[in-house]
């Protein structure tokens, strides 16, 4: 392998120059460049990548925000893994490094640090929510400059850049799929509102009732926080209105899970007594008895989705384009499984 040293005599260059073309801080003469460039080549020279990044002032870690919730095994919970493993496909393909960031709830957040002490170069934010400490973090970034994505959650009057899945839509078909099969009083086990996909949920689920010309009744809204253990917990209050409910649908499979276990325990067979709908399609909804209808989201290609364009817009930043937030939103489709049959 050949040094920036001989590259630099070959092509009749300083090894300052040799260093500027590969680092691409100033501008060169195009045959300068091909001059060292072709020397690079014939030596088989290739350059630091931390030098290169250092001259650069980049740090070459994109950044993931994490929830820190001690005893939860994050990276166990289907919705995160799906995601980070979209994130991580797609920053190797790109050349960047992953940095795991974790927030503590109630903890005061200051995101521009990661930033100012060169942690980072950009950020996705996963599990993020209607908090004022959190919003006002993130505004913080949107005044300096600083990139970031959100996933799974926006904000309503905000142009940030975000990659959603459109849970309305997906809640909706799911109330729909129940109807049709003649169910009429549908529970619903939702997630906390301060998740914005909690409330497009609760917003398609009521799209499909009044649409039906069913009114939503408050006693059949029930809230978990997307544990398997408070839809456990759900199923004893749901049990002991069974004579009035004839279906439920449950915001996510963990809670629909430990619905269905819960009911079971009760003596209610889930699927048979009293259908049930999840949402995720995640792979322990193809492992329940009877297995769990669901709706699929496209976690995976959600966390790919943010990694490529975010990346994108870093580099359209230091080439000095004009960039602007961007905001996509993937579409979700019903599976219908055992317990809706």
């Amino acid at each position: 392998m050949g040094t920036r040293k001989q590259v630099a005599e070959r092509a009749g260059v300083s090894e300052a120059t040799v260093s500027r073309v590969f680092n691409g801080v100033t501008p060169m003469k195009e045959s300068t460049k091909q001059r060292v460039l072709e020397a690079a080549a014939a030596l088989g020279y290739t350059p630091n990548v931390i030098a290169q990044r250092f001259a650069k002032g980049r740090s070459g870690n994109l950044g993931v925000v994490l929830p820190y919730v001690p005893k939860v095994h994050l990276f166990s919970t289907y919705y995160f893994s799906e995601i980070l493993s979209g994130i991580g496909e797609t920053v190797r393909e790109l050349g960047y490094d992953l940095l795991l960031l974790f927030r503590s709830p109630g903890e005061e957040t200051d995101y521009a640090s990661l930033y100012r002490s060169g942690k980072v170069d950009a950020c996705i934010m996963l599990g993020s929510s209607d908090d004022a400490n959190e919003i006002q973090a993130l505004q913080e970034l949107e005044e300096q400059g600083y990139p970031f994505c959100l996933v799974n959650q926006h904000y309503a009057g905000r142009q940030w850049c975000e990659v959603d899945a459109d849970h309305i839509r997906g809640s909706y078909d799911a109330v729909k799929h129940l109807l049709h099969g003649g169910c009429r009083r549908i529970a619903f086990v939702n997630g906390p509102e301060l998740y914005s996909n909690s409330r497009d949920r609760l917003q398609g689920y009521w799209n499909a009732m009044t649409e039906a010309g069913i009114p939503v009744e408050e006693s059949l809204l029930f809230e978990g926080n997307y544990s398997r253990k408070s839809g456990y917990a759900a199923a004893s209050r749901i049990y002991e209105r069974r004579s009035s409910i004839d279906a439920v649908f449950a915001a996510n499979d963990r809670m629909a899970i430990g619905l269905m276990q819960g009911l079971r325990e009760l003596g209610l067979r889930p699927g048979v007594d009293l259908p049930i709908v999840g949402y995720d399609d995640s792979d322990a909804s193809r492992l329940t008895d009877p297995l769990l209808t669901t709706v699929h989201v496209p976690f995976f290609e959600m966390g790919r989705r943010a990694a490529s364009q975010l990346l994108e817009l870093l580099s359209n930043q230091a080439d000095g384009h004009e960039t602007a937030p961007f905001q996509e939103k993937l579409e979700t489709h019903l599976v219908v499984r055992g317990t809706s049959l």
